[in-house]
This record gives structure tokens, sequence and C-alpha cells, in this order.
């Protein structure tokens, strides 16, 4: 067995859990929520490179690629599909944190902590997917929604440790993903014995690019939220929209913002091959 899992007990113990009662259901949620997923940062990415070029539309976070998803022929399904999508992804990790995530050391406490709070994450992300579709929310921007969260968190008391804090923890989690994708560790989720070798070079340069892109933007959001809290100043704290519209203040000018953009869009072309040939 290839990926990561050359024990026995590794072995056996993904068996148990595929032969498991719900193990089909989990099967089922993953694939669907990894596909949302992966249509979010496509549409994400193409909207970026409109801003790098400086086309007015769309912003450039989930908003705007949800947007851009409603001017497509049964654009307001679609929206919908990809909230239950994520709603999937959000079951999907959650029964990562309750059961045990797939692999070797799926058990271990820290993987099912780290499954938790995907699972609050991707909750939120699809409360707010589905407010859109409904039109009942979800209409104001990352940018807006950031510095609302900010200010409302410097009110507290130790209110810029807790904004510092957070934003620390962004930063790292987005060094995290960036050196995981450059390293490759994705691979020990792969069922590599079915994928030829040309279909593994490919997925591997998808989960590379994509995941060093996806990486870059959680860091520097992340960053700004710090500055905004040194700062004490909410307006600092940025979105992905601005986050994203900052690379392009950068020497390299908008060519480095289609390069994480492109970078995201190559992400979401990994989640869907994820969702074919990842093991859960």
């Amino acid at each position: 067995m290839t990926g990561g899992e050359t024990t026995g007990e590794g072995v056996r113990r993904e068996g148990a859990r595929t032969a498991s009662p719900g193990g089909m259901g989990r099967e089922v949620v993953a694939r669907c929520g990894l596909v949302a997923r992966g249509v979010l940062y496509v549409l994400l990415g193409a909207v970026a490179v409109r801003v790098a070029f400086g086309e007015s539309g769309p912003e450039a976070d989930r908003k705007g690629a949800l947007q851009a998803l409603t001017e497509q022929p049964f654009g307001g399904v679609l929206v919908w599909a990809v909230g239950i999508g994520l709603v999937c992804m959000m079951l999907w990790r959650l029964s990562e944190a309750v059961f045990g995530a797939a692999g070797p050391d799926g058990d271990k406490a820290g993987k099912r902590l780290a499954s938790a709070a995907r699972a609050v994450f991707y909750g939120a992300l699809a409360l707010s997917v589905l407010s859109f579709a409904a039109g009942s929310g979800g209409q104001r921007s990352s940018d807006e929604q950031s510095r609302d969260v900010t200010a409302r968190a410097m009110e507290l008391p130790g209110g810029p440790w807790w904004v510092g804090a957070a934003g620390g923890a962004i930063l790292v989690a987005g060094g995290v993903i960036a050196v995981g994708a450059a390293l490759r560790t994705f691979r020990k989720y792969l069922a590599l014995d079915r994928m030829t070798e040309g279909v593994r070079k490919a997925v591997e340069f998808l989960g590379v690019t994509g995941g060093v892109a996806r990486g870059a933007v959680f860091t520097a959001a992340g960053a700004f939220v710090v500055y905004a809290a040194l700062r004490y100043d909410p307006a600092e704290a940025k979105g992905v929209d601005d986050t994203l519209r900052a690379f392009t203040q950068t020497p390299a000018g908008p060519w480095l913002l289609v390069l994480v953009a492109a970078g995201l869009v190559l992400f979401g072309l990994f989640s869907w091959a994820m969702a074919v040939w990842r093991r859960v």
C-alpha cells in the first residue's frame, strides 16, 4: 500500500473504516465536498486574474466567485449545489474529528483537533454560501467582514492580543499549507496504486503549485491581521479581496497576483483530482 501507509496496522485500520456502516456515506460526502471546494477556488482564481489586469467586476473573494457563478446558465442552482457540497465537506471533517481520519495517524488527537477546526471553517463557509443562494445574507465582502470582526474583537478585554493571536494562527497555518504542499505531504492521502505515472505527476504538480499559492494567501491575510493588532487599527485587517490586491503592490506588480491567481485555479483542479483519487 502506498501514500504513507506501510504498516499492517494502518492497512487494517483503513479497511475497517471503509467497511464501517457509515463508510460509504463518508466517502460520498467527502468527494462532493472536494468538488465544491474546487469550484470555489477555480472561480476565485479566475476573478483574481481579471483583477490583476485591471478589469472592473466582482471582488476577488467568495462573494465575487459566487457572483461570477450566478452569471452562468443555471447559476442559481449551481450556487445551491456548491453550498450543499460545502455542507458535505463540513460533515466529512466532522466525521474525521469523531471517528478518525484516513491514514496511519488518523486517530491521533492532533489530527482530530485539526479536523474539528476544519469542520467549523467549512460550516461557516457553507452557511455563508447558502445565505447568498437564498438572498438572505452573505452579501457583504470579505474585506468588510474582516474589518468588522477585527473591530469587535478589539473591543474585548485584551482585544489586540486576541486579534494578534488569531492573525498569527492564520499566518502559521498558511506557512504549514505552503510547506506541506512543497513537500508533497498530500501524497499519503492519494490512492497512488490506482494512478498511472502521468496522472500521478500531473496531480502532484497541481498539489504543489496550488497548495503553495493557497498557503501564500493565508500567510498574507494572517500578516495583515497581526499588523492590525499591532497598530490597534481594524482597518488594517484585510479580507481575501484586499489581500490578493496587495500582491499587485509588490515590485513584481500585477504579475505576482497573476501567478497567485493561477495557483488558486490549479488548487481548484487539485481539489477535483482529490475528489477522484483521495483515500477517505
